[in-house]
């Protein structure tokens, strides 16, 4: 478990099939747990969550980034919310859907992106200190640094999918907190417009 700022932890799972790292993250926030995007967490990791305040929610950024959502749910009686767009695209049951511009607990903010990989794809912003930015399949951390797209057969228009990630800059952030590969701590606004721009 990686702190990234004192109520925001990451923890990681190394694909092999990818070469990247599958992250998910612990906010404990405004008296909320939070896991966003969960992968497989090994025994220190698990034992982390449970030493800390009990998980209310668990919130996925995409209908790919299911992951261990299931087992959470089970082992730390979480509810579990998904994008509107994605819910019925998901294996599991979802307590709850949402969509743009929705506040979610821990003070979280919904930005739905079109034209991404899959319909409900969508970033979530932490308005404290420099701002976070949350991302899940929109933008990957790969090479370390660095922030891409995935690769261009994954989108039906690459130039849209660009043009749509545009919104993310109208927010103010320093650090993007990547689902797939590694997040970028400091200069994580300029990343994305790199990328936008590419």
């Amino acid at each position: 478990m990686k702190t990234i700022a004192p109520d925001i932890q990451q923890w990681s799972c190394f694909s092999q099939e990818k070469q990247l790292d599958f992250n998910g993250l612990v906010l404990t926030i405004n008296d909320h747990c939070i896991l966003v995007d969960p992968p497989p967490m090994d025994a220190a990791d698990r034992t982390a969550v449970l030493k800390g305040r009990a998980v209310d929610y668990i919130l996925l950024t995409n209908r790919d980034h299911v992951r261990e959502a299931e087992v959470c749910r089970r082992d730390f009686k979480a509810k579990v919310y998904a994008p509107e767009a994605d819910a019925l695209l998901m294996e599991i049951p979802i307590d709850k859907t949402y969509k743009d511009g929705e506040l979610l607990p821990g003070g979280l903010w919904v930005i739905h992106l079109k034209d991404m990989k899959s319909p409900g794809e969508s970033a979530l912003f932490l308005e404290r200190g420099k701002g976070y930015l949350i991302l899940g399949d929109s933008l990957i951390g790969k090479p370390p640094g660095q922030l891409n797209l995935l690769p261009a057969d994954k989108f039906a228009d690459v130039a849209k999918a660009r043009e749509s990630l545009a919104r993310l800059l109208k927010y103010n952030f320093e650090t993007v907190l990547v689902g797939d590969g590694t997040s970028i701590l400091t200069g994580g606004k300029e990343a994305v417009r790199r990328a936008v721009e590419a």
